[in-house]
């Protein structure tokens, strides 16, 4: 690509740098110059223009965002026209948003000219809702540096981005309780409930039970019988340990506690374990609120079929403080 000041005898096919006012109107910039834009600008007193020539190997801003938009799009997704360079991604269906970060990031830096913007991963979206925005800086590139991004876009591991569609999940809930607070967990019932419609899941069933080991064991064995896929847990008392009521019940039920706590706040306090190939959730206290909290990150992937694994919730960190710390907590 050549970047130059043109005489108008050299400057057909030229694209346009910048939007040029005339007499009789604008002309835009990214415009390709014809015999009938430069007489106007003759006509006009202009004897130059500022833009850009492509050379053989370039390709136009819109070829190349339409090629990466291509390369790098999944399941889930429409393309949108490409538009000054720009080329977008619409979400087709309801879902959330499976991003492979470390491949977004080494795409951004193929080149400065091409850049990518995502939603963040795992975010739902709704159809017609923007998932990424692929933006080629300059009004063409070399192909090369075209090739390599599709490269990085798709080497054979799967597309880079795609939306997932939420599956139905039927789900059971079971509030444990203290003597004399058996009515605790009304709040637990609620906001879970809505969660989980939210997300396109059927509301199966809720128990209440003592906190006690046994109990619990016998109630998460009658919802397990009841077939849901998942299974929500809410204690009385916060689980403080892998030793503690709720995970003592699931192991006693033969299920295995996968991961205890996770680097997200509000949330720090989940409990990930699976019996009979059921995920289950132990609640941490912050799920009585509807605020976002860790429990909706984990609610997103099992609702659209992706398993959530220790190794998952361990990468959450980043961006895991979804809200302040309270001042209680302050230390200077």
């Amino acid at each position: 690509m050549i970047f130059d000041d043109f005489p108008l005898g050299a400057a057909d096919g030229v694209i346009l740098a910048h939007s040029l006012p005339l007499p009789d109107g604008t002309l835009k910039k990214g415009r390709r110059l014809g015999a009938a834009d430069l007489a106007r600008l003759r006509a006009a007193g202009r004897s130059h223009v500022t833009g850009i020539r492509l050379e053989p190997d370039d390709l136009t801003e819109d070829q190349a965002a339409d090629e990466i938009a291509g390369a790098i799009m999944g399941d889930g997704l429409n393309r949108g026209l490409a538009v000054t360079g720009r080329c977008n991604l619409l979400a087709s269906v309801r879902g959330v948003v499976e991003i492979d970060r470390g491949r977004v990031d080494a795409l951004n830096c193929v080149h400065e000219a091409v850049t990518l913007a995502t939603v963040a991963p795992w975010e739902l979206v709704e159809p017609g809702q923007m998932v990424a925005s692929v933006k080629i800086i300059p009004f063409a590139v070399p192909q090369q540096i075209v090739r390599n991004c599709l490269q990085m876009a798709d080497p054979g591991g799967g597309k880079l981005i795609a939306v997932r569609p939420l599956l139905p999940q039927k789900v059971a809930i079971i509030v444990t309780t203290l003597a004399g607070k058996e009515n605790s967990g009304d709040a637990f019932f609620a906001v879970s409930r809505t969660r989980i419609e939210e997300l396109g899941g059927e509301w199966l069933s809720e128990q209440r039970c003592p906190h006690e080991q046994e109990p619990l064991a016998a109630a998460i064995l009658e919802a397990l019988a009841r077939e849901c896929t998942l299974l929500l847990i809410a204690g009385a008392a916060a689980c403080v340990d892998r030793r503690d009521v709720v995970p003592a019940a699931i192991v006693a039920c033969g299920g295995e506690i996968e991961h205890f706590g996770m680097p997200v706040y509000p949330g720090n306090l989940m409990l990930l374990a699976r019996a009979r190939g059921v995920p289950v959730i132990g609640l941490p206290g912050c799920a009585r609120s509807a605020k976002l909290n860790g429990v909706d990150l984990v609610l997103r992937r099992l609702a659209a079929g992706l398993p959530v694994t220790s190794a998952d919730i361990r990468t959450m960190g980043t961006g895991g403080l979804l809200q302040g710390v309270p001042k209680r907590f302050h230390t200077l």
